[in-house]
């Protein structure tokens, strides 16, 4: 599998990527609004994680709504199983509602820094390699959201930066 550097950083990642978007489903609470019934069990998304594995992936795509969460819970328990943590490259985003109250959503400071302390509970790791903005949110100043994701490297808890969609 050919590694090509990640934007203009050093980190290198395969030039395949699993995105885990489907892994998860089951009983979703009321505050999710997201389709059900169309995702890949926990069981079931062991054997994408074991063929990703050995097929020399090395670059692992999810984000804390993909179903509630349950999809880093699977990214994390298989790549627990299956590889060194200094092999994977792990991506997860912020952004989308995972909670009822207003705070459980956007891109607030407080929202960040919560949102990246549950998926690296939820991934069982230390730190993740890619943090992204999973959205654009207009309604902090983009200096909180930037300080926010500043802060978060700062700390150890975020190697790299991004923005997706």
């Amino acid at each position: 599998m050919r590694h090509l550097p990640l934007g203009n950083t050093d980190l290198q990642i395969t030039e395949l990527c699993l995105g885990t978007m489907t892994y998860g489903g089951g009983e979703m609470p009321p505050w999710n609004t997201g389709t059900t019934g169309w995702h890949v069990s926990m069981e079931d998304a062991r054997e994408h994680f074991k063929l990703a594995v050995d097929s020399g992936i090395n670059f692992f795509d999810t984000a804390d709504v993909y179903s509630c969460g349950l999809s880093e819970e699977i990214t994390g328990r298989y790549l627990r199983e299956m590889m060194s943590r200094d092999d994977v490259v792990v991506a997860t985003k912020v952004f989308g509602v995972m909670g009822p109250g207003p705070n459980n959503r956007g891109l607030s400071r407080k929202h960040i820094i919560e949102a990246c302390e549950n998926s690296l509970r939820r991934l069982q790791m230390d730190y993740v390699d890619l943090y992204q903005i999973h959205r654009f949110d207009p309604l902090p100043a983009i200096e909180e959201t930037l300080e926010a994701l500043d802060s978060l490297v700062r700390a150890g808890k975020v190697r790299y930066l991004g923005a997706s969609s």
